[in-house]
């Protein structure tokens, strides 16, 4: 195998397109901690993003059998990649990832610790198990702890609240991409799930951070919408598209729960960025 073909496969095990939402929400938990310690924010950006795209690995290890026969397009059906190397290349990103961690601090070693375990625990009940949406929440979740443990402040109410609220758009996102792999008609109570981040923006924030966390969630909720317009009207819809618009749109969640701990323009600059990346890097490699 060639360098090209053997990149290409292992972007697509990595899932890589969706790695700026991690960093997105890296940089948010962090500065819901108060930022500094800039010296531990490579560790921080590389530990967590190899726990992510192990995880995504394990999640074809995991799967394999299922997608000899759902989703043939994936890497290990195609024998483009044994499976044996798919289990080692994924369990030693994560043990590499948490290694990482330590240098953030002990507790955001410990906290990847358990998002390796809700990692492993989602890859491998996620087939069949109904609430495993919300495990996929609690992986971000963990990751708002471990950022926050790396702020200067330590880990604090913001990043824990903020981060639940995380957890609770991801599991209604995670909601709508279960369709693609069970029968029936996609729910629409998960739905407003998608709405926590923005009830927990207006009861946190008064004055001028209210008024820029309105602002905020215009765009936010401008971008659900788009993303669920043909599900309300009853159209045919693109399950994998509309779940990798639903995740790009985490990036806005991680905005709007750190607006009032940067400039606006930073913010406007950053996230914007990091939610323009997400959308290029899906349109090379596979998202889901």
């Amino acid at each position: 195998m060639n360098s090209a073909p053997l990149l290409r496969t292992l972007l697509a095990l990595g899932r890589v397109a969706l790695l700026p939402t991690i960093w997105s929400n890296c940089l948010a938990g962090w500065w819901l901690s108060g930022g500094g310690n800039y010296w531990k924010l490579p560790f921080l950006f590389l530990g967590v993003s190899l726990l992510y795209t192990g995880g995504a690995f394990l999640n074809d290890a995991f799967d394999a059998d299922f997608d000899r026969q759902r989703r043939a397009e994936r890497p290990i059906p195609l024998g483009k990649i044994s499976i044996e190397t798919v289990w080692r290349l994924g369990f030693g990103q994560l043990v590499a990832g948490i290694f990482l961690l330590i240098f953030c601090s002990q507790l955001a070693a410990g906290a990847g610790i358990f998002l390796a375990l809700f990692i492993l625990l989602y890859n491998f009940s996620h087939n069949f198990f109904t609430a495993a949406p919300w495990l996929m929440g609690a992986c971000r979740f963990w990751v708002y702890i471990i950022a926050g443990a790396t702020g200067s402040y330590g880990l604090n109410g913001w990043p824990i609240f903020c981060g639940a609220a995380l957890a609770f758009y991801t599991a209604g996102a995670s909601y709508v991409v279960r369709r693609k792999t069970f029968c029936g008609l996609i729910p629409h109570w998960p739905l407003l799930l998608l709405a926590a981040p923005v009830a927990l923006a207006i009861m946190m924030n008064s004055g001028h951070f209210r008024t820029l966390a309105m602002t905020i969630s215009v765009v936010m909720v401008g971008w659900i919408i788009r993303c669920l317009q043909n599900i309300f009207l009853g159209s045919e819809i693109n399950v994998a598209r509309t779940n990798a618009n639903l995740i790009a749109g985490i990036v806005f969640v991680d905005w709007l729960a750190s607006a009032p701990q940067i400039s606006t323009g930073n913010g406007l600059m950053v996230f914007l960025a990091l939610f323009g990346l997400t959308k290029l890097a899906q349109k090379f490699v596979l998202a889901i």
